[in-house]
C-alpha cells in the first residue's frame, strides 16, 4: 500500500473592484438569476451562469419541488441547458451566486456533489478546463478546472 497526497488551489479574491468587467458583468448575471429561482421550501436562490467558448451567455436557478429531490440545482440546470442547446459548444467558465432568505451568503458556495459530477463530466467530454467563479458578500474563490472541486472523480 502506498500514500498519495492530493493538492488543488484557488483563487480567492476580496477586492472586487480589480475584476475583470466581463467577469463582474457575469457574477451580476448569476445574482439576477438567483434572484429568480423557485425556493419556496429552503428560501436558498442559487444562480448559476454558463460562458461557452462560441460567447453565448446562459443563465439559470434552482428550481425545487414539493416531491424532494425532484427540484434540480442551478449548475445542472445551466449545463443541461447549454449542452442540449449547444451540443458542440464547450464551457469556457460558470459563475455561482446564492442567497439564503434574501442574503448574499457570506462565504462562496460550493456546488452539491451531483453538481461537481455533471460539471467534471462537461469538462471531460469537450477536453477542457473551466473556470468556477463562486461568488460571497466579501469575497470570491475561483478555480480553473473542475479537478479541485472533484479530485477523486468517478469516471469510466
Amino acid at each position: 500500500m502506498s500514500t498519495r497526497e492530493l493538492n488543488y488551489f484557488f483563487e480567492e479574491i476580496s477586492d472586487f473592484n480589480k475584476l475583470d468587467p466581463h467577469i463582474s458583468k457575469l457574477i451580476v448575471l448569476a445574482k439576477d438569476a438567483a434572484k429568480k429561482a423557485y425556493s419556496p421550501y429552503s428560501k436558498f436562490q442559487v444562480g448559476a451562469v454558463v460562458e461557452l467558448n462560441n460567447g453565448e451567455i446562459l443563465s439559470a436557478n434552482n428550481q425545487e419541488n414539493a416531491a424532494y429531490p425532484s427540484g434540480l440545482c442551478a449548475e445542472r440546470t445551466v449545463l443541461f441547458y447549454a449542452n442540449a442547446n449547444y451540443p458542440d459548444i464547450p464551457v469556457r467558465r460558470m459563475v455561482l451566486a446564492a442567497f439564503d432568505k434574501g442574503q448574499l451568503t457570506n462565504s462562496p458556495v460550493y456546488p452539491c456533489g451531483a453538481c461537481r459530477q455533471v460539471m467534471m463530466e462537461t469538462q471531460d467530454r469537450f477536453k477542457q478546463d473551466y473556470e468556477v467563479w463562486m461568488l460571497g458578500k466579501d469575497k470570491l474563490h475561483m478555480v480553473r478546472s473542475i479537478d479541485p472541486l472533484l479530485p477523486l472523480k468517478f469516471n469510466w
